[in-house]
């Protein structure tokens, strides 16, 4: 036995109790990322951004796709040159040192603890109107133990789930998109409508701070770079699965957004949360029907997925050392998944009977725009500075692609509310402390991953 050290498509980091399994190829990795973004993400937030941009939900949602782009494209360079569980928090720790990767794991904590806890959300409020006998906080409940259980069974489990989901929101959203144009045919509805809003909100500011709260949506191409070490080919499958998820996603919002806002131009909406309900109506009244169960349906998958990868980014930061490794880092030698982090994620995901789709919304984003910022840098300093990456076209992959697509973030972060900027500030200044707890006042090194495996 000698230690050397892993080829990329070869590396798997030792862990305590047992080894992830390489079983998931290009199509699993990209039903995954979609399922986890939920197609009809549009709804989710449909009635808050149209309201804030006053109609200009298109326009949100391709100024977020432009800036997603180049984070994916990032993302997708550094699962090449480290194909390892851990996402954004294993690029900048691997880039920055220890304690830039812990911090930036625990910005990233924020949007992936809270993403299971939006869609638990989302379930209760639409399942609570379709049956108002059964209280909100009971389907929050049942939704999280059922999705616990197959979480902890497996990612094989995750993986045959995704493939009915999908499928049947793709079924939904091919009928809403047919029946929409039809309607709005049907009554001679203005088609640049959607792009140009209707007057009552104006400027290109709300259009950003919409594009920054729907950031939200296209955490799916991040949470493939966490299963990188169930990839069969982690170089390869997973840089090809990021790509086909965000630029696939970012064409699927932009069309349903314009269709709902062809068919039902209003702006204003007596419950935001729920505005989707008077939307899929004005296309076909039986839709609406359709939709409680495509929609709850993709809000489980989400909920399914998202789960998964928060799992395995505390895992990744429990065999660190950052976080109790006793906790966080094992594997369950039975399932082979991360069974504690697991139900941890649980029991924070009952946070969704008490707070509120608006917050929910905005502090996803806030974690997520940090965490894309650091990978976009990682792109910068790991090729272009320290590998001299910068002959021929490298100059663009390696300095202008990741700096623009930094630049884009930073100025979507900005864009988010006061109250966001405060809790947000304040969850980094929780992980600051920890930080100093872990490093004794940083008297001694941040536990970083070894990149070497026992042959």
């Amino acid at each position: 036995m000698s230690d050397n050290l892993a080829t990329p498509t070869q590396a798997t980091a030792r862990v305590t109790g047992g080894r992830f399994k390489r079983v998931l190829g290009t199509p699993s990795l990209v039903l995954f990322g979609l399922v986890y973004m939920v197609p009809l993400t549009v709804f989710t937030t449909y009635g808050i951004v149209t309201q804030l941009t006053g109609g200009r939900l298109v326009d949100s949602y391709l100024v977020v796709l432009v800036v997603m782009l180049f984070t994916a494209r990032s993302y997708a360079r550094m699962t090449v040159a480290y194909p390892y569980a851990g996402s954004a928090y294993m690029y900048s720790q691997q880039t920055f040192g220890g304690a830039i990767g812990f911090l930036t794991g625990w910005a990233l904590l924020l949007d992936y603890l809270f993403l299971p806890m939006i869609n638990y959300l989302v379930i209760g409020i639409y399942l609570n109107q379709y049956v108002p006998a059964v209280p909100q906080w009971v389907w929050i409940v049942v939704c999280i133990v059922i999705v616990t259980v197959l979480n902890v069974i497996g990612i094989i489990s995750v993986a045959r789930a995704n493939f009915v989901i999908i499928a049947v929101q793709a079924i939904f959203c091919v009928l809403f998109v047919v029946f929409a144009f039809s309607n709005a045919a049907g009554h001679h509805a203005n088609v640049l409508a959607p792009f140009t809003g209707d007057g009552s909100v104006t400027g290109a500011g709300p259009v950003f701070n919409g594009a920054a709260i729907l950031a939200l949506s296209f955490l799916g191409f991040d949470s493939v770079s966490t299963l990188a070490e169930e990839a069969k080919d982690a170089s390869r499958d997973v840089p090809r699965a990021i790509m086909i998820c965000t630029l696939a996603a970012g064409i699927l919002f932009i069309v349903l957004s314009y269709a709902a806002q062809l068919v039902y131009p209003a702006t204003h909406f007596a419950h935001p949360d729920s505005a989707s309900v008077p939307v899929i109506s004005a296309a076909a009244q039986w839709l609406s029907v359709f939709f409680i169960a495509a929609y709850v349906a993709g809000a489980a998958g989400s909920a399914l997925t998202s789960q998964a990868s928060v799992a395995r980014i505390l895992f990744a930061m429990g065999r660190d050392g950052v976080l109790p490794r006793r906790i966080f880092g094992r594997l369950s030698v039975r399932f082979g998944t991360p069974t504690i982090a697991i139900l941890i994620v649980s029991v924070v995901s009952l946070g969704a009977v008490f707070i509120d789709l608006a917050t929910l919304s905005n502090m996803i984003s806030f974690g997520a725009l940090i965490a894309f910022s650091m990978v976009n840098l990682s792109v910068f300093v790991h090729f272009y500075i320290r590998a001299k990456e910068r002959g021929g076209w490298a100059w663009l992959n390696n300095l202008v692609l990741p700096l623009v697509g930094f630049a884009l973030t930073i100025w979507l972060w900005t864009s988010l509310s006061g109250i966001t900027f405060i809790i947000g500030l304040s969850w980094l200044v929780i992980g600051f402390i920890i930080l100093l707890i872990v490093t004794r006042l940083f008297r001694r090194p941040t536990p970083t991953l070894d990149l070497k495996e026992t042959a």
